[in-house]
């Protein structure tokens, strides 16, 4: 009888996403079935113990260690490290692969904060106490990943999934389909949730000192004070479908130029700043980054709204409908 195993994928999010597709290829290939962050936002206490729910279906359990430790509960925990404790205290069959030279990530993808390094360190020697593999690129962690769960299927068979049509009984397949429900309502009510690390973040009315430059005589340089709620209000109406990078920024420059009277006059927003905005909407949980397949030419990163959005519109002064 063929089965199809399913493998949960763990790791921090922004700094892996190359390393997670290439993961996520590899299990496919091996007519796998991946589970991770990508179903659900990370994680308040409701959608933890969906998240929970989830690894207790999974039949192997996968960590990817990188540069960064990550957002962490109130215990100072991270959720990656959180969910590696919850599938080793529960017996699945746990598979860590953690970076090899560390010193070499780039310092974007690294934790820059001094605790923060500390608790990764122990993470990393933690994974490594099991069964581990090191890695160096994307494409080397998605080798070793499909080779080490070949290896451990053979060596630690799982339950496992079957077709529908294999099943023993019409109890089972009610059974199946129940939980199936579930898992859908518990997930649909996770993506209207905020993320729990949007808690500390500066949000709503909080203000942001965006920089920006414009020429009049040489060129200027000056800041403009704007809260959260502005912000968002005046990128979002652009991500209804979908928008690039590019057209995100000038959504911000059209309001500067609209508040600052400052038109045609070659007006830029600060690149550090944008991306700072462009992150903190992310960690909030309002924007997510599009991943459909695009043409060779088309470079450019694709940005649109979550529905979590809907839950905190009415909210805005500027209510992006």
């Amino acid at each position: 009888m063929d089965k199809r195993y399913q493998v949960f994928v763990s790791s921090t999010f922004l700094d892996l996403e190359e390393e997670r597709r290439q993961v996520m290829q590899a299990l496919l290939e091996l007519d796998c079935i991946p589970a991770g962050m990508e179903l659900f936002p990370a994680a308040d206490e409701t959608q933890w113990s969906l998240i929970q729910r989830v690894i207790d279906d999974c039949d192997y359990y996968v960590v990817i260690v990188g540069g960064r430790y990550g957002s962490t509960d109130e215990q100072g925990v991270s959720f990656t490290e959180r969910e590696y404790d919850y599938a080793v205290a529960h017996g699945l069959p746990v598979l860590a692969f953690v970076h090899a030279e560390p010193g070499a990530i780039p310092s974007s993808k690294s934790e820059l904060e001094v605790e923060a390094r500390k608790k990764l360190e122990a993470f990393r020697q933690k994974a490594q106490k099991r069964l581990c593999k090191m890695w160096r690129t994307p494409e080397e962690l998605g080798g070793v990943v499909s080779r080490s769960l070949v290896q451990t299927i053979k060596t630690k068979p799982a339950e496992g999934w079957v077709r529908a049509r294999h099943a023993t009984s019409p109890e089972q397949l009610n059974a199946l389909r129940t939980r199936v429900d579930e898992l859908t309502r518990e997930l649909e009510q996770a993506r209207v949730a905020p993320p729990a690390e949007a808690e500390g973040l500066a949000k709503g009315n909080s203000v942001f000192e965006l920089r920006y430059q414009y020429y009049y005589v040489g060129y200027q340089h000056e800041i403009i004070v704007l809260t959260w709620d502005e912000i968002f209000a005046t990128v979002g109406p652009a991500m209804f479908g979908e928008a690039s990078e590019r057209q995100l920024k000038q959504q911000l420059e059209r309001k500067i130029e609209a508040d600052k009277q400052l038109r045609g006059q070659n007006l830029q927003v600060n690149e550090e700043d944008f991306q700072t905005i462009k992150v903190q909407l992310f960690a909030l949980g309002l924007i997510q980054k599009n991943t459909r397949k695009r043409t060779a030419s088309d470079t450019q990163t694709y940005w649109s709204l979550t529905p979590y959005w809907r839950a905190v519109r009415n909210n805005l002064e500027g209510d992006p409908r």
